[in-house]
Order: C-alpha cells, then structure tokens, then sequence
C-alpha cells in the first residue's frame, strides 16, 4: 500500500479455511422411510463411510456399518434374511444392534464379533439417524418435533426430492439467515425478516408479497395468484429444518409443511433432500391437494437448483463483508459451530438465545422499484409492434 493510500483503500482478501472433516453431531434424515422396506438392504454414504440400511423382520429399521467384521464383505450387497443383514461373502448374519447372531458353517459366533450400530428415529414417514464422533447416544432433550399433517389423511403424501452437491454442508444452512437471495435467486419479495437461535434451534421468520415480474404464469389466470406467503422456519440440529408455510391466494390461504434436509457424504460434497405436504380443505378436494402439492414441488425444486449453481460456482469464505441490510451471518455460524465441537467445548455464545430482525424498508423500496421497471418495460414491450 503506497503512502497516499489509507487501510480503507486495501483489498479485501477471502479468508477460507479448509472445511471440516468431522462431522456434525445430530439427528440427520436419510430420507423417506417407506423406500427401505423392500426387504433389501441398502447402501448410503454418509459421513465419510459407507452404511448399510435394512428391515429386520419386526418392521423396525436399522443402520450399521456397511462393511462386515469378518472379511470386509459390503452388507449393503448380500440380503436381509429374518431379522439380520446377511454378508454376501461369508454369509455372516448380524443383527441391528451390530451383533453377529449367527454363522451357518461355524459352530458359534466369536464373542467380539460385533460392528457399529447407528441409532435411528423412525418417525412422520421418514428415517434418521444419529451421528456423534464422541460416541454419545442422542439426548433426550434434542428431538425432531412430530409433524402432525404427515400421519394425517387430511394432508397429503410426501412430494420428495433429493440431490447430491459438490459443496460443504454450511453453504445451505447459511441461507437462514440471508434475506437477499431470495429476491434475486428466487424471486420473491421478503417484506418481514427475523431470525432467532437458541440452544439447538435456529428459526427463521418471513413474510413475503407476489412478485409479478418474476411470475407471469399467475396473471395469465391459467393458475391461482399467490397475493403472500408466511414462513417459520426452524432448523432443529444442524441439518433438519421444518418449515410451517401458508401461501395466501385469491381464493384463500393454503398451509404447507416443506423439509429442507441434509447429511454429509464428505467434507465437500453432501445429498440435499426437500419435501413437502399440503393440507386439505373443504375447498379443495383430496385429488386439487395432490395437484397442488406437485404443483409446489416442482417450484421449490425449481428454487433449490437455483440455490445449487450458486453453491458449485461460488468460493468457501469465512469472512464475508456485510452490509447492514445483510443478516446476522456471523451469529448463525457461531450457533452453527455447536455442532462440530465437543459437548463439553459448547460455548454458551453458541447456544444463549439471540433475535435479530432485519429493517427492510430500504429492501422492500429498492425490490418494488426494480419490480415497477419490469413490468413497464414488459408493457411497453407488448405495446410495440413486432418488427
């Protein structure tokens, strides 16, 4: 920097450290449960290994380690025989607690014949399982709330989605707290914005109106005009968020649930999963609520992928430069952090209550400004006469 320059005239350098190798402790959902009760088992890789999924005959799911004690077979390849996971190399079978229980050419089972067994939750239609590198078991204090439209006929089925990212894990989760890519990536209008952590939970508040300049299929009449939406959305761990949705139309207010879920494969790569019910009502039938919800689906796909090419283009940075519209990025780290140490290096910083709401006034006047602009170009467009 020359004489004449001051510190404020330096370049700025992204900071970035390495991501982590160790992963996040809590409850991770590996998706819906009904696609491991086909009697197979099934292979996943998360958290830097390979597991295998099975149904022992009881109904009950369970998680171990893929690769067999014995000689290093892959469970996830042999068969569920009973109430085991049989390895297709030597036929070992071992139960869900991680305990061989039998060898058909052996006359007994080696007392220390045992392998890694993951605790699961088997719950609203979806399984998860828990991860700690301490080697805790979950307490009882950290849950994943019951979804009340998910067991209810008076919702509908799951519409799920997964994909896998080229990306750490913490790039999703830092969308809590960033109201400005919502305008820009996902075309919406945010007017209200708070975020809230405490202990485990970290909740993001919102409120949005129509954009409709970014959304000309709902003038045409071809479908109902979305007028707002309310959004509480909670991540309860470090990968699980739920989110309470109500979009407000014309023709009156439909309640949502939408699942926003993680688990690492890796320290940069992680599967992506998002789903979402829909509640029926008296005026719209079994048959509308499905259509819709697909209807949904496929938007917030379409929302997630957008999300997803920012993700494999951008960099990793530990110190992003804020302005002071943007949100309490550094706070939901600090929260974010809990996970990724052990229990007794937890800070109380990381998990004292903070609330912080954004003032969008110069948001909201800047966003209706360009929205103005839109649709007078779009109009005087239409005006015109093609050349």
């Amino acid at each position: 920097m020359s004489a004449v320059e001051s510190e404020h005239d330096a370049v700025r350098s992204i900071e970035a450290e390495a991501a982590p190798t160790r992963f996040a402790r809590g409850w991770h959902c590996l998706g819906l449960a009904e696609k491991f009760r086909d009697g197979k088992p099934h292979s996943v890789r998360a958290f830097g290994q390979k597991l295998v999924v099975f149904q022992s005959g009881d109904g009950a799911l369970h998680v171990l380690d893929a690769y067999c004690r014995h000689m290093g077979g892959d469970l996830s390849q042999g068969t569920v025989k009973g109430d085991q996971v049989a390895c297709p190399f030597h036929d070992w079978r071992w139960g869900g607690d991680g305990r061989c229980k039998q060898i058909p050419y052996s006359k007994r089972v080696p007392l220390r014949a045992r392998t890694a067994s993951w605790p699961t939750l088997d719950q609203d239609g979806m399984l998860f399982v828990w991860n700690d590198p301490e080697g805790n078991p979950p307490p009882a204090d950290v849950t994943i709330p019951r979804i009340e439209g998910a067991t209810s006929d008076e919702w509908t089925d799951w519409v799920w989605y997964e994909t896998e990212v080229d990306a750490n894990c913490r790039e999703v989760v830092d969308n809590v707290v960033d109201m400005a890519h919502f305008f820009y990536v996902h075309y919406s209008f945010p007017t209200f914005f708070k975020n809230v952590f405490e202990g485990h939970t970290a909740t993001q508040y919102m409120r949005g109106s129509g954009r409709p300049d970014a959304r000309p299929q709902e003038q045409d009449g071809s479908r109902p005009k979305t007028t707002g939406s309310m959004s509480e959305a909670t991540y309860h761990g470090p990968s699980f968020m739920i989110d309470d949705l109500t979009y407000e139309y014309a023709t009156g207010d439909v309640k949502c649930v939408l699942i926003n879920c993680h688990y690492p494969v890796s320290a940069d790569k992680f599967v992506l999963q998002y789903g979402i019910i829909v509640e029926r009502s008296d005026t719209m039938a079994a048959e509308a609520a499905d259509q819709l919800a697909k209807g949904m689906a496929e938007f917030i796909k379409l929302g997630f992928e957008q999300d997803i090419q920012i993700w494999k283009n951008k960099t990793r940075i530990d110190n992003p430069l804020l302005c002071e519209e943007d949100g309490p990025v550094y706070q939901l780290r600090r929260w974010y952090e809990q996970f990724y140490v052990d229990v007794d290096q937890v800070r109380p910083e990381m998990t004292d209550r903070f609330e912080f709401e954004l003032d969008t006034t110069r948001p909201v006047e800047a966003w209706q400004r360009e929205v103005d602009a839109n649709l007078a170009r779009r109009e005087t467009a239409a005006k015109s006469p093609a050349l």
